[in-house]
């Protein structure tokens, strides 16, 4: 088991959905930085390293699968999990075929999101 805190980086424009999710994350022992834009998440990125990334489809300034294209040029190995609340099975192709790891609609179960944390990065999370 590696002992060391699991860092997330966690991409939605919708403040409210980022601040309760990142809350309940954090209860979990992870360490999650939050972007609320794509470009917010690109700083990130030049300021430290992830061990995985959520990222909503959606976003005004930038769209998702744009960010994840990037996200993977950057980190080629970063497990990148997409969120919509759209629900559109032509994004969730989309994602999967530009190398998301997986796609959840929003809400998304929090068992299940850190599930899937867990099984891409090889980590225990607290449930």
């Amino acid at each position: 088991m590696n002992a060391t805190v699991l860092r997330l980086l966690l991409v939605d424009d919708e403040a409210g959905f980022t601040e309760v999710l990142a809350k309940r994350l954090r209860r979990r022992g992870l360490d999650v930085t939050v972007a609320q834009s794509g470009s917010e998440a690109m700083e990130a990125v030049a300021q430290g390293s992830f061990d995985a990334a959520v990222v909503d489809f959606k976003m005004a300034d930038m769209d998702g699968l744009a960010l994840l294209k990037w996200l993977k040029s950057q980190m080629p190995g970063l497990p990148v999990f997409m969120l919509t609340g759209h629900g559109s099975g032509e994004a969730a192709r989309e994602g999967l075929a530009a190398g998301a790891a997986d796609y959840l609609i929003k809400p998304c179960d929090l068992h299940e999101l850190l599930a899937k944390i867990a099984a891409a990065t090889g980590r225990e999370i607290a449930s």
